[in-house]
């Protein structure tokens, strides 16, 4: 087939992650791309979100002014890349592209892909310490890291417990250090990882 759009029917997006919604073609001699637009239909209504034409890439829709791009100088990928998703950016994209053919009639292909943005599972935070019962010599430099994965943004707090069973908040970082450490900071050290 001469001048067919290829996408993917659906595509699975992470919050806060970025996706690619492929559509492409293969450049026919005597077919000039006049225009490419990507819209987006959701709760019934289209709305156009980027188009490129002789004048130049225009992002059409505030909520993606700088969230979205298309590859330029690369002939035949008219691919949308969309950054930092959000839960409203679920729904129909379409990809339309328009050529002008040597004799000037207009030849015009779309290919749509439904977008679904997932929110991550959140997962316990991993403490990349060292196993439990760590030892280290007195006035050694060290540090412990707290690492969780989920759906970001993911705030860390670093705790350590006292004799009478309460948590003292030491650290409102991932890392908590020592550059030199003393026998008084034996202790019992946690971790804690939230997001929304």
């Amino acid at each position: 087939a001469i001048l067919d759009l290829s996408g993917i029917h659906e595509v699975r997006g992470t919050w806060m992650g970025s996706t690619t919604l492929p559509c492409t073609y293969m450049p026919s001699e005597g077919f000039t791309e006049q225009t490419l637009s990507w819209s987006l239909e959701r709760d019934y209504s289209s709305s156009t979100i980027f188009r490129r034409d002789s004048s130049g890439d225009h992002v059409l829709l505030s909520r993606f002014r700088d969230r979205v791009s298309v590859p330029k100088d690369s002939p035949g990928n008219a691919s949308l890349l969309i950054q930092s998703l959000e839960i409203p950016d679920s729904g129909h994209y379409t990809c339309r592209v328009t050529w002008r053919s040597e004799n000037n009639s207009l030849v015009t292909k779309e290919v749509t892909t439904t977008v679904k943005v997932v929110k991550v599972a959140v997962t316990k935070p991993i403490i990349r310490a060292s196993e439990l019962g760590l030892k280290v010599p007195a006035g050694a430099r060290t540090s412990l890291t707290c690492e969780a994965t989920g759906s970001p943004p993911i705030s860390y707090r670093w705790f350590r417990s006292t004799l009478e069973g309460k948590a003292l908040l030491l650290s409102s970082q991932a890392e908590l250090a020592w550059d030199s450490l003393r026998p008084s900071d034996s202790g019992v050290y946690y971790c804690e990882a939230e997001n929304k």
